[in-house]
């Protein structure tokens, strides 16, 4: 074995143990709003169930290791008391990861992760439209743990109100687990997936998400393309150059003959879910915009 006081490690390199020790866990992708109304959205996976009766959940935003800031949704409960802590299946993982992004303070989370804001019955903050289980909280606490780097801040939450889609219960109104299909959280870029085991979602935290906002309409809503294919496409850095889709306009084999300008939306949009699924990001992003160019081209 080899062994660490806690004093002897640095602040990041422990919490990068806790994380892989402690693991999987599962995430709060907790929705708030600020004293003016707008909206924020962030996973935490500092985060479970205490009581049942009252139903108490608690989660905890960290101050940031890096730099000891704190995160807008710990802001945002101190103001307004209120919280919805959706689940996070897997269908929405990638948009959940997107949302993870430390965008500005104005930033609509929902917007650009492609999620759908839905109201709340009794708090003010939207729900997660697209989260099979919601759960309306008011805040009873928050308890901080420390004022340095890492510290956290328990949010002690009393669930007023829970939401569960249909999809996901039994004849019997219980909830099939297999159906409900939840992500846990682990070390590094380790994601688990409760009835699949272990994947990877790479996410580097020094740049920001070009946002599903930012997509083309006819992209945003294809038939084809999942909420996960958006969110993998929306965390990319950037968007190609002009000239870059001009030459894949030239050279590819779907748009080398302008006779094939005709070509369906929903033709391109299967090529780029393969794509996708083979790990080439970027590509199936020119393909998308080649196409969105020659659309604009023939209107």
């Amino acid at each position: 074995m080899v062994s660490y006081q806690p004093n002897e490690l640095s602040t990041a390199k422990l919490h990068s143990y806790l994380l892989s020790a402690v693991a999987p866990r599962p995430i709060a992708f907790a929705s708030t709003i600020d004293a003016n109304g707008n909206p924020n959205l962030s996973p935490f996976s500092f985060f479970n169930v205490f009581s049942a009766n009252p139903p108490i959940l608690i989660f905890s935003p960290a101050r940031r290791v890096r730099d000891n800031t704190t995160k807008h949704t710990l802001e945002n409960t101190e103001v307004v008391n209120e919280v919805v802590i959706n689940v996070v299946n897997y269908t929405i993982v990638q948009q959940m990861s997107l949302s993870s992004t430390e965008y500005p303070e104005d930033v609509n989370e929902f917007e650009k992760a492609g999620l759908t804001m839905l109201e709340s019955d009794l708090v003010k903050p939207f729900r997660v439209a697209e989260s099979p289980i919601q759960m309306e909280c008011k805040v009873n606490e928050i308890i901080k743990l420390g004022n340095k780097g890492g510290a956290g801040n328990l949010i002690i939450c009393e669930v007023l109100k829970i939401h569960l889609s249909k999809d996901v219960l039994e004849d019997n109104g219980s909830v099939n687990q297999e159906k409900l299909d939840l992500v846990a959280r682990a070390g590094g870029s380790y994601y688990s997936r409760a009835k699949d085991g272990f994947f990877e979602i790479p996410k580097p935290l020094s740049t920001l998400g070009i946002g599903v906002d930012k997509l083309p309409e006819s992209v945003r809503k294809s038939s084809v393309l999942s909420g996960n294919d958006l969110g993998i496409l929306g965390n990319l850095a950037a968007f190609p150059s002009e000239d870059e889709i001009d030459n894949y306009l030239k050279t590819s084999e779907e748009f080398g003959n302008l006779s094939n300008a005709d070509l369906s939306d929903d033709f391109i949009h299967k090529r780029v879910k393969k794509i996708i699924a083979q790990g080439n990001f970027q590509e199936a992003l020119i393909m998308l915009l080649a196409k969105h160019k020659i659309n604009n081209l023939n209107t």
